[in-house]
């Protein structure tokens, strides 16, 4: 496994591959990797000759007053577990490599950003576009493969990646799950034992949200209410958002007559966790 931590570097030998007729699959993240992540890169091996793992910190996609320095680290763990994983190179660039002396460049959305976790994270998704729009012209990848549980920056790269022409192949990758239902996320590092147990709240409400729409229920305001319900009855949570949307626009809707996208985000403690699941009417 080769590590490269400038562009240059990285791309130069992406092209190398390319000009050897190999496929690219990039599995881009921040590191502190979990199985999850190697979810991903197992779907990238399974659809690509060769792997590439992007472990960077992104700054322009936090905001001043959020968890960019404190956000958990490891790499030295994390490239043992891609080298496990037979990953093929590993890209992990500084901020400054990144982005340069008066840096000036960005790409934002007109509207997928508008909703769900953009509305409290105003500079998030233009930081997130901008960073995997580099990433793509870095790497040069065939194939792309992100986390289902970021729902909403899935949409925003499939419709970035359509927009800008890009020729790359998006693929999600199913949520994955601690076996209490806790959706795996770097930031459950944050969690002390009590909240750790009060963050089973969002994967609680969305399964008893399933069952509910199962039953019959169809008016979103009475589900949320069941939500919140379950949401407050552990300790330490504040809700940010309770949505129910449209899975292709992310606008809200009044009524489950459809496939509707059910997200969640809920400060547990001081750590913001974030779950969704797509409600399918007649199934759980």
């Amino acid at each position: 496994m080769e590590t490269y931590t400038t562009p240059t570097g990285m791309q130069a030998q992406s092209l190398n591959w390319k000009r050897q007729g190999l496929r690219i699959g990039l599995v881009p993240t921040m590191g502190f990797l979990h199985e999850g992540h190697l979810s991903l890169m197992d779907i990238a091996a399974a659809h690509a000759d060769l792997v590439v793992v992007s472990i960077f910190v992104n700054p322009t996609q936090f905001g001043p007053t959020e968890d960019l320095e404190a956000y958990p680290r490891n790499l030295e763990r994390d490239l043992a577990l891609c080298r496990e994983r037979g990953v093929a190179a590993v890209f992990t660039p500084e901020p400054s490599d990144v982005y340069g002396q008066e840096y000036q460049s960005y790409v934002s959305l007109e509207k997928l950003p508008n909703h769900l976790c953009g509305l409290s994270r105003p500079v998030h998704f233009r930081g997130v576009a901008t960073v995997v729009s580099k990433l793509f012209n870095i790497v040069l990848p065939d194939i792309a493969v992100f986390g289902e549980k970021d729902f909403q920056q899935l949409a925003v790269i499939r419709r970035l990646t359509e927009d800008l022409n890009f020729p790359v192949r998006i693929m999600g990758g199913p949520i994955v799950r601690e076996s209490d239902g806790l959706a795996m996320s770097s930031r459950n590092a944050y969690l002390s034992s009590e909240e750790r147990a009060s963050a089973l709240c969002l994967s609680e409400a969305l399964k008893n949200t399933a069952a509910e729409v199962e039953k019959g229920e169809r008016d979103v305001a009475v589900l949320k209410a069941s939500a919140e319900k379950t949401i407050f009855s552990r300790p330490h949570t504040e809700i940010d958002y309770i949505a129910f949307c449209d899975p292709q626009t992310l606008e809200a809707v009044d009524l489950i007559d459809g496939p509707t996208l059910m997200a969640l985000a809920v400060k547990v403690g001081s750590t913001r966790l974030i779950d969704n699941q797509v409600l399918r009417v007649g199934l759980a």
